[in-house]
């Protein structure tokens, strides 16, 4: 399946439905799903198209969707193959990291250069675009936002989540999003039970920031949840320039598991803890791979 926008949110939109105990027969509103999934309504409506062509989920008879009776059979995170258009967006970020762009360039300057039409350059563009590390110009062009690119801005990042993390589960507007926490543990639970050794690292990498991000945005403190929006933005490419240690990836599910569970049973000073513990050691093993 290639991973473009539409491609993630079928995932995301199942998940949804079985976080939620969503009925077959459930309406499943363009709005209420790009509301909940923090997108707009174009990409949520071409996931529904998608799915429904899988018969992941049914037209409804007035007209929309509504869950079907496979709804609930397909797994969190699908194995998934790279496409071709993946492996060009992972040469993209790969020439981004290594200075082979500029940071301004045209689509036609992209075209050429991969060798695809403007129909898929549409799409991994959209892609990169939500994922945040490149903006449209004004009127023509596109820019490429600042990486994550040197070992000592790496360790930088994580010694700065240090700081904000671990503080904003003790702020006094703390309030937990059991929803959203319930989505983050089901995903990781799944990625425990084997789908860390199949899905890609930039599923990986989702699946982690999302989680961090909820909790991010559970502390009500706007700046902690922007400020860790922007890093995670940033250390994106480096993260998919760096081999995937597996072991080490499910270490930091099972630990994740932990700390959702501690913040579920608003354990918060426990579970602000074990989030310092966390990042210190996924520090520590980043720095010691870096070194190797």
């Amino acid at each position: 399946m290639p991973n473009t926008l539409p491609s993630q949110l079928v995932r995301d939109i199942l998940q949804h439905i079985r976080v939620n105990a969503l009925e077959t027969g459930t309406r499943l509103p363009e709005r209420g799903l790009a509301e909940a999934l923090r997108v707009s309504r174009s990409p949520v409506r071409a996931a529904l198209q998608q799915m429904a062509r899988q018969t992941l989920i049914e037209r409804h008879p007035d007209g929309g969707f509504m869950v079907g009776e496979r709804s609930h059979e397909q797994p969190v995170l699908p194995e998934e193959t790279e496409s071709p258009m993946e492996s060009i967006y992972l040469q993209i970020a790969q020439d981004r990291l290594a200075g082979l762009l500029p940071d301004r360039i045209t689509e036609n300057e992209l075209m050429r250069r991969y060798g695809v039409t403007r129909s898929q350059l549409s799409d991994i563009l959209r892609r990169i675009v939500q994922e945040g590390w490149i903006e449209r110009l004004p009127g023509h062009g596109w820019l490429f936002i600042e990486a994550m690119t040197s070992p000592d801005a790496y360790a930088q990042g994580y010694r700065f989540r240090l700081l904000i993390e671990p503080a904003g589960i003790l702020e006094p507007g703390f309030t937990l999003d059991v929803p959203r926490l319930l989505q983050c543990r089901e995903e990781q639970r799944v990625l425990t039970e084997g789908m860390v050794n199949v899905v890609s690292p930039a599923q990986i990498f989702d699946a982690n920031t999302r989680l961090h991000e909820t909790i991010a945005a559970c502390s009500g403190n706007t700046f902690i949840l922007d400020s860790l929006r922007r890093l995670n933005r940033i250390r994106r490419l480096m993260e998919y320039q760096k081999a995937v240690d597996r072991e080490q990836a499910l270490r930091r599910c099972k630990e994740h598991l932990v700390l959702i569970d501690l913040l579920l049973e608003r354990r918060t000073v426990e579970a602000a803890e074990f989030m310092r513990q966390h990042l210190q050691s996924a520090a520590r093993e980043k720095q010691l791979s870096a070194a190797g």
